[in-house]
């Protein structure tokens, strides 16, 4: 899931993925116990979202909480083994594009590596630059689909940072922070591995009680779906948001077509009778969790707004 970041005084509203439930294990693993605060820090992302994190991963038998913070069962233990990486931030500009750069060991994973442009193109569709792949062939680090070995100098400064095998694969982000090289690389190592194999189920994700930023995801991939027409959602018991262009423009929304879907349980299709979409046609559905609707979702049908040159103009907060 790519980053987004809100037009509101407010910042950017956090989000997560599968890249953030790996790194909760990884922080877990390097530095337990560790208490919900330490961990959202480490994580770089909301209390509400690392405690769902936790929530599913408990859930799962991968955590026990107790009062003096986090630790990893033996199953959890079993399943980091499973999906465990190295990540060491380092510079190689001679083999990458932008200004930071951060290298993952995926173990055995070179098995997997067809010509490096997959892990690429994953690490771009999360926000980094770009990424560069090697294998470790007969004890030394090689191109992909090749058996040109890269310069020494590069090969001595990824041997400082990882305990290189025969078989692993060297992932290195690159972008113009760490955290986006970060991101890409272990992204496209996860992807390398075949997934983090952890079970979500949409109660993992999704409650009655679910902020605006839990919603994020599922709001951005129908925002996409549906050409970049205005998507807004909320769940039974909070607030939530408002997405227009690409950019989350109120993330303390509510509307009365989304207040009564959620209260009526139908899909409700009409023109909105006020708010920011007023005399605008929307499409909002529930969205159900054991027969019970916990949240709304919607589309506004902005198209029929086009005036000349179809050129569209929506009404603001402040109008």
């Amino acid at each position: 899931m790519a980053y987004r970041n809100a037009s509101k005084l407010g910042g950017p509203i956090p989000k997560f993925g599968d890249y953030h439930v790996w790194k909760t294990l990884y922080c877990i693993n390097r530095c337990s116990p560790l208490g919900r605060k330490s961990l959202a820090a480490l994580l770089n992302i909301g209390e509400g979202s690392t405690r769902t994190i936790l929530d599913m991963l408990q859930k799962d038998g991968l955590i026990t909480i107790n009062k003096n913070g986090v630790f990893l069962t033996k199953k959890g233990t079993e399943t980091w083994k499973a999906i465990r990486m190295d990540v060491q931030s380092v510079r190689v500009p001679e083999l990458t594009i932008s200004h930071i750069d951060c290298a993952v060991r995926v173990p055995r994973a070179a098995v997997n590596v067809k010509s490096g442009c997959e892990e690429r193109d994953t690490a771009i569709k999360k926000g980094a630059a770009g990424a560069t792949t090697l294998v470790c062939f007969k004890g030394v680090l090689i191109f992909p689909g090749s058996y040109y070995p890269v310069d020494q100098k590069i090969e001595n400064t990824l041997r400082s940072c990882f305990d290189i095998n025969n078989g692993d694969a060297i992932i290195i982000g690159t972008a113009a922070d760490a955290e986006k090289a970060e991101l890409g690389a272990v992204t496209a190592g996860l992807e390398l591995m075949g997934g983090l194999h952890i079970r979500r189920e949409l109660d993992d994700v999704l409650t009655q009680r679910s902020t605006g930023s839990e919603l994020l995801s599922l709001a951005f991939a129908i925002h996409d779906l549906v050409g970049g027409l205005p998507v807004c959602a909320k769940s039974r018991d909070n607030l939530g948001i408002r997405i227009e262009g690409g950019k989350v423009i109120d993330n303390t929304y509510t509307g009365a077509v989304l207040e009564e879907v959620i209260n009526g349980g139908t899909t409700v299709r009409r023109v909105a009778m006020s708010g920011p979409y007023k005399g605008i046609r929307v499409i909002v559905t529930p969205i159900e969790l054991d027969n019970r609707v916990i949240a709304a979702i919607g589309v506004v049908d902005i198209r029929s707004m086009a005036g000349t040159n179809n050129l569209i103009r929506l009404r603001s907060d402040e109008e």
